[in-house]
């Protein structure tokens, strides 16, 4: 275990103290990025800007990184009953043979977001390290509730382990990834691949992933009205997501990953999280819980980090030590 921060003994009565503090490189950024979101607090407001949005295919050329990259977006065919999937495929043209596909879920708290939608990091790692980047392009709530976006990832696995050979890379070494509700999406996915005897696995990559649909650990509580993705918004896109179901007895571990009771028989995990944001203690919960279930899992708690803090500013020591940890255990892994 890799822990960047040190974790207290969770008091027993369930309480949450005063927050901890921002780190002081990143939290200017943060001031600004809560200023620019301050009017994206409810569902209402935020299916309002996504309606007006629109996807830029402008921005195909600056993934393509002045050629680096070969983009196509394909149709593939979706789950029983649902409409096909779209995939972005990025293949890297520097590279003859690939070493792996990256499977990658976007974030955008389950309600907003396409598969073009934080990219950067995937390419980076894909450039470093020879890989095609696969960016699934799921349907979003409240339009499409559970089960339609996990299932349209685990749609788009499928056909990406099936036409690894054509993509130019061994089927058996496909890595899955995504941030924040992408990665709770890609936690979620691994799951079914696992239980439905589905494509496997070389690994999971899970950044600040969204697990917990109950939204009441203690950093869930402590972060209330904090940071740039707090438990009033948390609440907003599990609600999309589950509805009236949310926080429930009944959801499922496909949607929320966190109710899982078996977290054995998982690929590798890698798992990371700021100290200062709501889903912390979810997500040390999770690494904690595969290791319980004799798994692997490398766990960083990055200190001072408030939500996605490595994505609004990218140029702070903090934010270079989470990317430097990131492709430190991708190359690890497929060194294996």
């Amino acid at each position: 275990m890799t822990v960047d921060s040190p974790l207290s003994t969770p008091r027993q009565d369930g309480a949450a103290g005063p927050p901890p503090p921002f780190d002081a490189e990143v939290s200017p950024t943060m001031a600004i990025m809560q200023q620019a979101l301050a009017g994206m607090r409810t569902l209402d407001a935020v299916l309002a800007a996504r309606e007006h949005t629109g996807r830029d295919r402008d921005q195909d050329a600056r993934l393509a990184r002045d050629g680096a990259f070969e983009l196509t977006e394909v149709s593939v065919p979706g789950p029983p009953g649902g409409p096909e999937v779209s995939l972005l495929v990025c293949r890297p043209t520097a590279t003859a043979t690939p070493h792996a596909v990256l499977y990658f879920a976007h974030g955008g708290g389950m309600i907003t977001g396409d598969n073009r939608l934080t990219l950067d990091d995937p390419l980076d790692w894909a450039q470093e390290l020879g890989l095609v980047v696969v960016s699934v392009d799921y349907r979003l709530a409240p339009e499409n509730p559970h089960p339609a976006p996990v299932e349209d990832c685990y749609a788009g696995l499928v056909w990406t382990a099936a036409h690894a050979v054509d993509l130019g890379v061994d089927p058996s070494r496909i890595i899955i990834s995504g941030q924040s509700a992408g990665g709770g999406l890609a936690a979620a996915t691994a799951l079914l691949a696992r239980d439905r005897g589905g494509p496997a696995l070389d690994g999971q990559l899970l950044m600040c992933p969204m697990l917990d649909d109950r939204n009441d650990t203690p950093s869930a509580r402590q972060m209330t009205g904090l940071g740039i993705w707090d438990r009033s918004m948390n609440e907003m896109g599990w609600t999309a997501l589950l509805g009236a179901a949310r926080g429930g007895p009944d959801v499922s571990s496909y949607a929320a990953p966190a109710r899982a009771t078996d977290l054995s028989a998982l690929p590798p995990t890698f798992v990371d999280v700021g100290s200062a944001e709501t889903f912390r203690d979810e997500d040390v919960a999770y690494a904690s819980r595969i290791w319980q279930a004799g798994g692997e899992a490398e766990l960083h708690v990055w200190p001072g980090g408030f939500h996605a803090f490595d994505l609004v500013a990218p140029q702070a020591a903090l934010s270079r030590a989470a990317k430097a940890a990131r492709l430190q255990w991708l190359r690890r892994l497929l060194r294996d």
